[in-house]
Order: structure tokens, then C-alpha cells, then sequence
């Protein structure tokens, strides 16, 4: 009785600390919850090892959905961006309060686009900033049931580097080429004022000046967005990731599963 009232406090605790408003809390909920599952498997097995391993199973699940949807799944290798409405804004409310700042900061509007990738459909609102030469974009996905905002400010310099800030959530699930270098800020960060800071230390970071940058043309940023992806998929061909169907579209490989592995465990410990 007394091994089960200490597995239940700790689940409590655990609970509790989840609930918090302060990241770090909620982190410390997460080690709480992982130390009440070695404690289940401690009592009913009296062997740490077989904690241990009860421990070790949450870090396994995602190839439940790894094995099953994802290995299953076939993307095209080209993929083009189609004019689209913009969703209903109920579902994104920080997407419409976005774009107004973005325009508030000078951008202006390009365009309303999107595509589909593996029953993920994302809308694209596209602005554009001469003096900053810049492109800002809010991303509005959907997938099921599951709907999300982000926003990225890209510049781009004289020596083909693409550079991005973005408050996406979630690793990016193909490796970037060398010559992207991504700048990630807590997803928390929807204030696109602040997204824009950020972006402008990033460069600072970087050292590059702002004569260095090159200036975007609103007319081809659709067409910069796809040859990007086209690189992308190019390089991850060459690295193994993903691998050719035949039919025009491609999958991961084993060693695309690994990698898309690491990167759900990434995102389990950074945002839990």
C-alpha cells in the first residue's frame, strides 16, 4: 500500500507541476512524471533495471507512428505553391494579430498561398520589407484536428546564405543544406515585433551588414520558396534520409526514420 500511495503522489505531483504557467515547472513536472513511471515498474519488479526500461519506453513511442503512418507515407518531389483563401481565422487568432503587426513594421502584403505535404496543409500569408530586405511570413497548418500558427522573417546574402528566424515548434524534419542557417525562438514568442529583434541580432550574430543582404523580389518570393524545398530535398537525398519511389514522390529510409526519431526526442525534452 504504501509503494502505491508514493507512485500516486508522485503522478499527483507531477499533474500539478504540468498545470504551471512557467516553462521550467512544467519541465521539472515531466522529470517528476518519468521518476513516478521507474517507481511503478520498481515496485512491481524490485529490479531498477526494469525502471529503467519503464523509463526508456516513453522515449520509444514515437516509433509507434514512426513504423506505422510516417514509413508509409509518400511526399512528391516537387511540390508547387497554389493561390489559396485564407483559413477562417477562428482557428489561427494570433495569425491575424500577426500580419497586422507585420504591417505595422512596414511590410507589405505579396500574396496568399499554399501547398500540401503528407495530409498537412499549410497557407502561406507572404510580406515583403524593402529597407529591412526582408520576407515575412505567417504559416498556417493544418492536420486533422490539429491546427497551429508560425511566423519566419528570411533574409538572404550576397553569398547565397539563406538566414531565418522563426518561432516554429517542432524540429524541421529533413536536414537543412549548408547554406541555411536557422535561428530558433521559443514558440511562446508570437509577438512579431520581437520575432523581428530577434532576426536583426541574428544578423548582427552573424556579421553581416545590411549592404550585404540582397533585396528580395516580391514577384519571385513563390517560386525562391520552392526552389528552396527543391534543395532541400536534393540534399537529403544525397545524405540518405529520403530516398526515390520511382513515381515521382519519395519516402524516409531507415536512416530517415532514425533521424526523424532524434528529433521527436528533441522535441519531447525541449518542450515538455
Amino acid at each position: 500500500m504504501q509503494s502505491c500511495l508514493i507512485v500516486i503522489g508522485l503522478f499527483i505531483l507531477a499533474l500539478a507541476l504540468r498545470s504551471a504557467r512557467k516553462a521550467m515547472v512544467r519541465k521539472v513536472g515531466a522529470v517528476v512524471f518519468l521518476g513516478a513511471s521507474f517507481m511503478a515498474v520498481f515496485f512491481l519488479t524490485d529490479c531498477m533495471w526494469w525502471g529503467i526500461a519503464g523509463v526508456a519506453v516513453w522515449f520509444f513511442l514515437p516509433w509507434v507512428e514512426l513504423l506505422t503512418r510516417i514509413r508509409r507515407m509518400r511526399l512528391p518531389m516537387e511540390n508547387r505553391l497554389r493561390q489559396r483563401e485564407v483559413p477562417d481565422p477562428s482557428f489561427f487568432p494570433n495569425a491575424v494579430e500577426a500580419a497586422s503587426a507585420m504591417e505595422e513594421a512596414g511590410f507589405e502584403h505579396v500574396d496568399d498561398c499554399g501547398w500540401e505535404w503528407g495530409g498537412m496543409k499549410q497557407h502561406f500569408r507572404l510580406f515583403w520589407h524593402p529597407e529591412e530586405r526582408a520576407v515575412s511570413a505567417v504559416c498556417l497548418c493544418e492536420q486533422g484536428d490539429v491546427a497551429f500558427a508560425f511566423i519566419s522573417v528570411t533574409s538572404r546574402d550576397s553569398a547565397g546564405r539563406i538566414l531565418r528566424t522563426t518561432n516554429f515548434p517542432f524540429s524541421p524534419t529533413l536536414k537543412c543544406p549548408g547554406n541555411m542557417r536557422w535561428n530558433h525562438v521559443p514558440c511562446e514568442r508570437a509577438c512579431f515585433h520581437e520575432i523581428l529583434q530577434d532576426h536583426q541580432r541574428f544578423l548582427r550574430r552573424m556579421n553581416i551588414e545590411a549592404d550585404a543582404l540582397r533585396m528580395p523580389d516580391p514577384d519571385e518570393i513563390e517560386e525562391s520558396i520552392e526552389a528552396e524545398m527543391k534543395t532541400q530535398i536534393r540534399h537529403n537525398l544525397k545524405a540518405g534520409i529520403i530516398r526515390e519511389t520511382g513515381d515521382g514522390h519519395f519516402e524516409y529510409s531507415f536512416r530517415g526514420l532514425l533521424f526523424l526519431w532524434g528529433q521527436f526526442v528533441k522535441d519531447m525534452v525541449r518542450l515538455c
